[in-house]
């Protein structure tokens, strides 16, 4: 027994071995394959997408036109969310000083692999053909599934530098799988809302990814300090990402509502948010520097605040005055969860959230849940007309005799799910990422692009003066003297 247990502690404990070479490829190749072949079994296109579906529907349907297969009804939506995905997230993962080949060029594979494997997982649960046994897919399939990926992307901003990327081609593996699952239980059996993906995205990605950091946890992570920060060009580079997401917030919380009012709701409301977490988020920022000074970090993300916030509720008639108080709060929640709650979880919960995904995307995402939840409850058709009631929140079907109230309290239930479903999920994919199999990093080698990327020579060292150290540890020292001298020749 001693001999066992001899050999299972060597085994946990042994030296990290960054060298992928060989497993990289194998997962890559092999997992591609595997898409290659999954594809051919049950992927076609749809209707609007396969010539010879939409001539036999022209003909079923008696339509003269092929302007009634509007492309561009849904496309530029999906493009913007696109850009968020690859463009958005990625620029936003670049802050860290020596850590941005991985930051963009991770968050480049992730996606890439999960809009593969979403495809497939979103397509059993939803579209699957029960006669054929095949899925159809259109634009609108590829902008689910890019709102599956980002389920997984949200999870790597907790993860950021400490893993390898073999370790991230499984987050995304069962990444997307958890979320192909709690989205038909939230989505489909309970018959909830959620366009946005408050509850579905955001809450389970945040705790997904907080979970896994959990089990994951390093004590000696601090070897890496010097490389947990951001350089003045850095942050540039991560506020190129949070415009794009920014902007492009509307259309990710409007691009699969309903055709008419929604959509227009959708977008309106969302935008009005954003815009308050930006004025609430600057004014926190000021009051918590002595001199007024603002902090990059939470200008790069808890401007983002208000879009989270109001990716359930922005579908409904919450009003624009009533998006505003959610930007409001919410731009004030994701500041002092910076400030105060990510050295609180990494201190006493041994909790490392390096891009702090717990307050961008786990708490706004649970309190837009709520936010949903309570106004759908108090849905009246004095506001929303019966007919609006009947469109707003589907009361179709089975579904047809189910009240605002209940609707209320199925939305409530669905952010329990999201949570429950993120930090069980992620507990067992932690348990399984601790296996000394990946090829992650040691302690004194996280955040650093070299573990994995031929980076240019005048970039392989850090000068040990003139660091800018400016991601959520240590923002608050006073500069003494100089660091710095002039030696006199």
């Amino acid at each position: 027994m001693g001999n066992f247990l001899e050999c299972m502690g060597s085994f946990f404990c042994r030296q990290k071995n960054t060298n992928v070479r060989i497993t990289l490829p194998f997962v890559c190749f092999l997992w591609q394959i595997a898409m290659i072949v999954l594809f051919g079994i049950f992927i076609r296109y749809d209707e609007e997408s396969d010539v010879r579906k939409w001539l036999e529907l022209k003909e079923r349907n008696n339509i003269t036109s092929d302007i009634e297969n509007d492309f561009y009804f849904r496309y530029p939506s999906f493009q913007d969310v696109h850009v968020m995905i690859f463009v958005g997230f990625g620029f936003l993962m670049t802050f860290l000083k020596r850590y941005s080949f991985g930051g963009v060029g991770f968050n480049f594979m992730i996606a890439a692999f999960g809009v593969q494997w979403a495809l497939l997982m979103q397509g059993w649960f939803h579209a699957l053909d029960p006669v054929t046994a095949t899925i159809s897919i259109g634009v609108e399939s590829l902008i689910n599934a890019d709102f599956c990926v980002a389920s997984s992307l949200i999870a790597y901003g907790a993860l950021l530098g400490k893993v390898s990327p073999v370790q991230l081609m499984i987050v995304t593996l069962f990444g997307v799988t958890l979320f192909a699952v709690e989205e038909y239980i939230i989505l489909d059996l309970l018959h909830c809302r959620d366009a946005g993906g408050s509850m579905v995205i955001h809450a389970f990605g945040g705790y997904y990814g907080l979970a896994i950091s959990w089990v994951l946890y390093r004590p000696n992570l601090h070897q890496s300090k010097r490389l947990n920060g951001s350089t003045y060009h850095s942050d540039v580079f991560a506020m190129i990402g949070t415009l794009f997401l920014w902007m492009y917030w509307p259309s990710f919380n409007s691009a699969i509502t309903d055709h008419g009012s929604g959509q227009h709701r959708t977008a309106i409301n969302t935008y009005i948010a954003l815009a308050s977490s930006v004025l609430t988020t600057v004014a926190i920022s000021s009051l918590s520097d002595k001199r007024g000074n603002l902090d990059m970090v939470h200008i790069q993300n808890a401007t983002l605040a208000g879009g989270v916030a109001m990716g359930t509720a922005a579908e409904f008639m919450i009003t624009p005055y009533g998006s505003l108080i959610v930007g409001f709060c919410c731009g004030i929640i994701s500041t002092f969860g910076y400030l105060f709650v990510t050295p609180f979880l990494e201190k006493y919960l041994k909790l490392q959230d390096t891009c702090g995904v717990h307050n961008l995307h786990a708490v706004p995402g649970m309190l837009g849940g709520f936010i949903g939840a309570i106004v759908a409850a108090f849905a009246s058709e004095e506001v929303y007309s019966r007919q609006g009631l009947i469109e707003t929140f589907d009361f179709e079907g089975e579904f047809a005799d189910r009240t605002p109230g209940t609707q209320g309290g199925f939305q409530a239930a669905g952010t329990c799910v999201a949570i429950v479903f993120g930090l069980v999920g992620g507990a067992a994919v932690g348990l399984i990422l601790r296996l000394p199999i990946w090829g992650d990093p040691a302690d004194d080698n996280c955040y650093d692009d070299e573990a994995y990327w031929e980076v240019p020579e005048d970039e392989e060292s850090i000068p040990p003066v003139l660091e800018y150290n400016n991601h959520m540890i240590h923002k608050h020292q006073d500069i003494a003297e100089s660091n710095f001298s002039v030696e006199q020749s």
